[in-house]
């Protein structure tokens, strides 16, 4: 007869049985994708969607272990296709993380968005030669976030009240409590944080996207633009969809005009979609010959 023990590891077997089935239907689907393109595959999932309360679904240094883990081995003369779905974070770590991608890629490096990358994620996708996108999928403003505060949105808030203050002091009573949450040190920061972030976007964009291209400048002008322009993006939330990405000059290709390519991304798209709705993982970072770097919430 099963004891008190025999039967949590009876249960605990089965809640290993159920993780290594999404892991194995996942991996199926993130070979098919390599096996088509003939190119390595990366997929980069956060589950800040589904799990919004969970520390550690943004950007951070230790994803950088992930993607050391998922190089390894790997023939890097075929190229990369990095499939993103973050929400971005630090400016520090992504920074550090397209680096080592592009020193072990070049410029061979093609970024597959097949429903959100935000901020860190968007710099991330503009480091790379061309970004796919579905007819739903949305990249977003570049702004850093600094302890979870859109960095840009700190800094027009202050010019706001000094604006007021200086045009009516008694507005000082109503602004105190608000400005009283800045420091000094904080404003600085995230001032270098925007001024960073845009700078790094700027040189990825022309050391891949539009390298030796006619009037690059004025390109990469028009797209650091319409990333950072507070006043036009609003709130460090917004999305941006293919058309406007587009529009406004980055080099995006429509998933939906490439069949054969759909139908192997949205059901990876799902796969991952399940796997962090379903089990205790909230991080994923995996190449097409299984290789992963994952991570769990703790029970």
């Amino acid at each position: 007869m099963a004891n008190w023990e025999d039967v949590l590891n009876e249960i605990a077997e089965e809640q290993r049985r159920a993780q290594r089935s999404f892991d194995t239907v996942r991996r199926k689907y993130l070979k098919q994708l390599s096996d088509h393109t003939g190119r390595n595959a990366i997929a980069y999932y956060s589950g800040w969607q589904s799990n919004p309360n969970v520390s550690g679904t943004e950007i951070r240094d230790e994803d950088r272990d992930g993607f050391m883990r998922a190089l390894h081995g790997l023939d890097t003369s075929k190229g990369l296709d990095l499939i993103l779905h973050t929400p971005g974070g630090s400016i520090a770590a992504t920074q550090a993380i397209i680096t080592y991608l592009r020193e072990k890629f070049g410029r061979n490096i093609r970024a597959i968005v097949p429903h959100t990358a935000m901020s860190g994620g968007t710099i991330m996708a503009c480091a790379c030669k061309e970004i796919i996108m579905a007819r739903h999928s949305s990249i977003g403003p570049i702004d850093p976030q600094i302890r979870g505060i859109p960095a840009q949105g700190v800094l027009k808030e202050f010019e706001r009240a000094f604006k007021e203050i200086s045009e009516d002091p008694n507005k000082q009573v109503v602004w105190h409590p608000i400005l009283a949450q800045y420091s000094p040190t904080f404003l600085g920061t995230c001032e270098n944080a925007v001024n960073w972030s845009e700078a790094f976007a700027r040189q990825q964009l022309a050391d891949n996207m539009f390298y030796r291209q006619k009037n690059s400048q004025k390109k990469i002008d028009q797209v650091i633009s319409a990333l950072t322009a507070f006043d036009e993006v609003k709130l460090h939330e917004r999305q941006i969809g293919y058309q406007e990405a587009r529009k406004i000059g980055l080099k995006i290709k429509l998933l939906e005009n490439h069949q054969g390519l759909q139908d192997v991304v949205l059901p990876l798209h799902h796969c991952y979609v399940h796997t962090l709705s379903n089990t205790g993982a909230f991080k994923l970072i995996e190449n097409h010959d299984g290789a992963s770097f994952i991570k769990m919430m703790r029970e």
